[in-house]
């Protein structure tokens, strides 16, 4: 007890460091933060998370992430190419990561409770070495 005491100090800086390392985890999990590839890259193997790019249809056609279904933004609300499933993850991607925030953060209004963005778009999927597809 001595030793709080003494270096009140120390607890306090330590439980604030804590306290702003697990800030971003536990936003995460209740704003549908942007997960980086390695994440949504497990989700497709384990939970079978559906990917929505919400890129225009000529950008999309240029380059997607291989097995992508694509949504354009304008046309997000309810689109045939969703899920009717909505507990299923959702994993929204653009081609910077900005669009993909924007319809996440929709997709959960319209109840699609598990729906992410991917940070840094096609971006850092094309970064990461991961499949990227063109449409014919």
């Amino acid at each position: 007890m001595n030793f709080l005491l003494e270096n009140w100090i120390l607890v306090l800086a330590a439980s604030v460091s804590g306290g702003l390392l697990l800030r971003p985890m536990l936003l995460r999990g209740s704003q549908g933060a942007a997960l980086p590839t390695a994440e949504v890259v497990r989700m497709m193997n384990r939970e079978k998370a559906v990917l929505i790019d919400v890129c225009e249809t000529e950008e999309f056609a240029a380059a997607h992430v291989a097995g992508s279904r694509n949504v354009p933004l304008a046309t997000l609300e309810g689109h045939k190419s969703l899920p009717s499933n909505k507990t299923l993850p959702l994993i929204v991607v653009c081609k910077s990561g900005a669009r993909a925030a924007r319809a996440a953060a929709s997709l959960r209004k319209l109840g699609y409770e598990n729906a992410h963005s991917l940070d840094g778009g096609l971006t850092a999927w094309r970064e990461a070495g991961l499949p990227v597809e063109k449409s014919a």
